[in-house]
C-alpha cells in the first residue's frame, strides 16, 4: 500500500497541459478478478455519507454488490451522518479520507465519494493514484484545470474504473437517444434548448452582497478544516454547510452544474460536442460576486463536428426565466424516475427541467435524468412511429453498472473520459456567469482567447497551503 507520504512524496507538478507520470496502480479491475474472482461483493469506502451520500449509500446496498468496509466524514457525530453509521457499525470510520486510506488502503476496493461539488477533486484523485476504483457525484469538479487533471490521470491509469452520478446514462433516455441516433432518428441537431426553473436555495437571498456572511461558531462535531480541502479559509458560516455550500461560486456550481449533467448529458455525449467555442451569458438576473444569479441564460456555441452541423445550447435558470416551448408542445410532465432533490421531491412548474431538441427535420422534448424523448408534435410522432428503431433496456442501473465494471463484467457509462468534457462544459458555464462576459474559446489548446482573466479562472485559486500536492501527481 502506498501510504499518504509516499503519495505526496512522489509527486511531480502537473499542469493542464502537462502529461502526467508516476505512481503504480495498486489493484486494478483485472488484477483484483485475478485476485478474489469475480463474483466477490467489492469492498467499498463512501466519503461522505450525509443527505447525498445517505441516498447513494441506499442505492448502492440495494445492488448487493458491495461490502461496505469504511465510511468517511468530516461530521461522524452530527444528526445527518447517524444513519449510515447505524446501518454500517462494522465499518472503520474516519473524519479524513487521507488518514482513511492510509491505515486501511489495502482493504478497499472502489469508493463512492459523495461531498460538495468543491471536495470531490482531492479525494477522486488521491483514489486514483491508490488505484482505487472510484465513483463520484456530479459535477465531476469545481474548475476546468480540475476536471482536466482528472481526465489525464483516467488515462494515466487505464484499468482504474471511473464514473461519475449522471443517473440517466444507465436508465431508458441513454439507451433511446443511442438507438435513435444510429437509426438517424436524431440527425442534423442545430439547437437544445435546456432548462431548469425550480427555486433554488439562494432565491431568497440580497443579491446586493459586499462580503460573505459572518463567522458563526463551529459545530462541536463538525472537523471545518478538513471540510474546507484545498479552498482558501472561509470562516464557518450555516450558509456554506448543510447543501448550502451550492449557492457559493467558492463552493458549488449553482443550478447548471446541479442539473446540466442530467439534462444535456446524452446529447453532449452522442452529438459529439466536446467543448464549446464561445460561451455569453445572455441574462444573469441578481449577478454579483458571490453567489449564483437569481436567473441566468447562458448561451454554448458548439462548431460543426464532421458532417454534424453547429449547435447551440440555450441553458436558462431562475422561476421568472421560463423558455418558450414549440407549437404542439402539449404538457410539461414530471417523470416519476427523478430523483429527489435536497430531500424533496420535484415541485410541479410552469416548465419542468428538461430539454427542447431542434434538428432540420424533427423537434424533441425530454425531461431530465432518465426520462425519454419524444417527438413533437403528436402527428409527427404518429408519422414517424413505425420507422423507430427498437431500444434495448438497460442491463444495470448506474450503482450496479458501476460495481460490475469493478468486477470486470460491465463498462462504466459514464467514465471520466466521458464525464469530464461534459464538466468542463459547466465550467466553461460558470465562468462566463461569475464574469459576466463572453468567453471565446479555442478547443485545441483548451484555453480562453479573447480574455486573459477568464483564462486564468479557468485553473483557479491556487490550493490551500497543505493540499497543492493533490494537483500533482
Amino acid at each position: 500500500m502506498t501510504t499518504r507520504r509516499e503519495f505526496l512524496r512522489n509527486a511531480a507538478l502537473a499542469s493542464a497541459g502537462l502529461a502526467m507520470g508516476g505512481i503504480s496502480t495498486k489493484m486494478n479491475a483485472a488484477s483484483y478478478n485475478r485476485v478474489v474472482g469475480a463474483n466477490k461483493k467489492v469492498n467499498l469506502a463512501h466519503i461522505g455519507i450525509g443527505n447525498r451520500g445517505w441516498e447513494i449509500i441506499n442505492d448502492f446496498d440495494k445492488t448487493g454488490l458491495a461490502n461496505v468496509v469504511a465510511l468517511c466524514d468530516v461530521d461522524l457525530s452530527a444528526e445527518h451522518t447517524k444513519k449510515a453509521l447505524a446501518k454500517y457499525p462494522n465499518a472503520k470510520r474516519f473524519r479524513d479520507f487521507r488518514e482513511m486510506f492510509d491505515k486501511m488502503g489495502h482493504e478497499i476496493e472502489a469508493v463512492a465519494i459523495a461531498t460538495p461539488d468543491f471536495a470531490h477533486f482531492p479525494a477522486v484523485m488521491m483514489a486514483m493514484s491508490e488505484g482505487k476504483h472510484v465513483y463520484v457525484e456530479k459535477p465531476l469538479s469545481r474548475t476546468f484545470l480540475e476536471s482536466e487533471l482528472i481526465m489525464k490521470a483516467a488515462r494515466k491509469y487505464p484499468e482504474v474504473v471511473t464514473q461519475m452520478g449522471n443517473q440517466g446514462h444507465s436508465e431508458a433516455n441513454y439507451f433511446q437517444f443511442k438507438a435513435w441516433k444510429e437509426a438517424g432518428i436524431i440527425k442534423d441537431v442545430t439547437a437544445i434548448m435546456a432548462h431548469m426553473n425550480n427555486p433554488r436555495r439562494w432565491h431568497g437571498w440580497d443579491p446586493d452582497i459586499r462580503k460573505f456572511p459572518a463567522a458563526e461558531p463551529v459545530p462541536a462535531t463538525l472537523d471545518w478544516d478538513t471540510w474546507l480541502m484545498a479552498r482558501d479559509h472561509h470562516d464557518f458560516n450555516k450558509d456554506f454547510h448543510y447543501g448550502q455550500w451550492r449557492c457559493w461560486y467558492d463552493f458549488g456550481m449553482g443550478a447548471l452544474g446541479d442539473w446540466g449533467a442530467h439534462i444535456i448529458d446524452t446529447a453532449h455525449e452522442f452529438l459529439e460536442l466536446g467543448l464549446p467555442e464561445e460561451v455569453t451569458p445572455l441574462r444573469l438576473s441578481g449577478h454579483n460576486d458571490y453567489f449564483f444569479p437569481m436567473s441566468s441564460t447562458i448561451e454554448f456555441k458548439f462548431p460543426q463536428r464532421g458532417n454534424m452541423p453547429p449547435v447551440v445550447i440555450t441553458w436558462y435558470d431562475g422561476v421568472d426565466n421560463i423558455p418558450a416551448v414549440p407549437d404542439g408542445y402539449g404538457v410539461s410532465e414530471i417523470d416519476p424516475n427523478i430523483p429527489t432533490v435536497a430531500g424533496g421531491k420535484i415541485q410541479p412548474a410552469k416548465l419542468n427541467p428538461g430539454k427542447e431538441i431542434y434538428s432540420k427535420e424533427l423537434t424533441f422534448k425530454g425531461g431530465s435524468h432518465g426520462s425519454t424523448l419524444s417527438i413533437i408534435p403528436g402527428e409527427k410522432a404518429k408519422e414517424m412511429e413505425k420507422k423507430l428503431p427498437e431500444v434495448p433496456e438497460s442491463p444495470s442501473n448506474h450503482f450496479a453498472n458501476f460495481l460490475l465494471a469493478c468486477r470486470g463484467k460491465e463498462k462504466t457509462r459514464s467514465p471520466f473520459e466521458i464525464s469530464a468534457p461534459l464538466s468542463q462544459v459547466f465550467c466553461l458555464g460558470v465562468a462566463a456567469q461569475r464574469l459576466n462576459r463572453k468567453i471565446v474559446f479555442d478547443r485545441e489548446t483548451k484555453r480562453v482567447t479573447n480574455d486573459a482573466f477568464a483564462d486564468a479562472f479557468l485553473t483557479g485559486e491556487p490550493p490551500r497551503k497543505g493540499w497543492e500536492d493533490f494537483y500533482k501527481i
